[in-house]
């Protein structure tokens, strides 16, 4: 009798200090090899665990989504025991399910959040410095929200993605850009239908160029316009990176 191949969803929670990045490579370790080769420890199968999209060595996710295909019938529950008692202490899966039958990781997203966080006082923290980036120059929240306010819309990111970006098309659509100060923190939320390589960290990059006062908040949409990536502001350290949330169709976003 033919095993049933079923499809199953898993949410992974990492801190990616000690990766280079989501995507296996021969680098070193990374969050996808990780989860594969747990999976064929588990059940004896090799199965590709395809993701809803790349983060760059360093870079943190809360809620990543990922799917494979198994002839396993070990329930999800067991999954989610079977892989968070092998999964080394910084990568979680925190939710196992059974999705709709085209349900796919990457082709059905329909959008991400993701958040940059900046410890913004005159000393770094110990605590706190595999999860925010440093800065110890004063900041202005209110330049630096008016200068992300040219970025919501549909636009053409040429000038915020990294040289080696293979998107076939470097248009995408941000419909969310929220820059907050909490306490000795400066938080800033990109909400978009998808990213390029290195995009939210060369956007903000550019927007602490403004905090700083060392660009004027309407610079950054002459920087968009320009699709020249030697326009823009530094690519932002990777630590302070977060990606927080991943939206299908159904979902509700805030």
């Amino acid at each position: 009798m033919w095993n049933v191949i079923r499809k199953l969803k898993i949410i992974v929670e990492y801190e990616g200090t000690a990766y280079q990045g989501w995507q296996v490579q021969p680098a070193g370790p990374t969050i996808q090899g990780w989860l594969q080769n747990t999976l064929t420890r588990i059940t004896g199968e090799k199965a590709a665990v395809v993701g809803s999209g790349r983060t760059d060595s360093g870079v943190h996710a809360e809620a990543q989504v990922a799917h494979f295909r198994t002839a396993s019938k070990m329930t999800p529950r067991q999954f989610l025991m079977a892989f968070n008692s092998l999964l080394p202490r910084d990568i979680v899966v925190t939710r196992v399910e059974e999705p709709e039958t085209d349900f796919h990781a990457q082709m059905s997203a329909t959008g991400k959040i993701y958040r940059y966080t900046v410890l913004n006082r005159a000393h770094p923290s110990a605590l706190h410095f595999r999860r925010s980036t440093f800065m110890q120059y004063p900041l202005d929240v209110e330049a630096m929200s008016r200068a992300g306010a040219a970025l919501v819309g549909e636009h053409d990111f040429s000038a915020f993605r990294a040289g080696n970006c293979e998107a076939k098309s470097p248009v995408r659509k941000i419909v969310r850009v929220d820059i907050l100060r909490e306490g000795e923190f400066i938080k800033m939320y990109f909400e978009g239908n998808g990213f390029l390589k290195h995009m939210v960290r060369n956007l903000v990059g550019t927007l602490l160029l403004v905090g700083r006062g060392k660009m004027p908040p309407e610079e950054v949409e002459r920087i968009l316009a320009s699709r020249d990536r030697r326009q823009a502001g530094p690519t932002a350290p990777p630590q302070g990176l977060t990606l927080v949330k991943v939206f299908y169709p159904g979902d509700s976003h805030p």
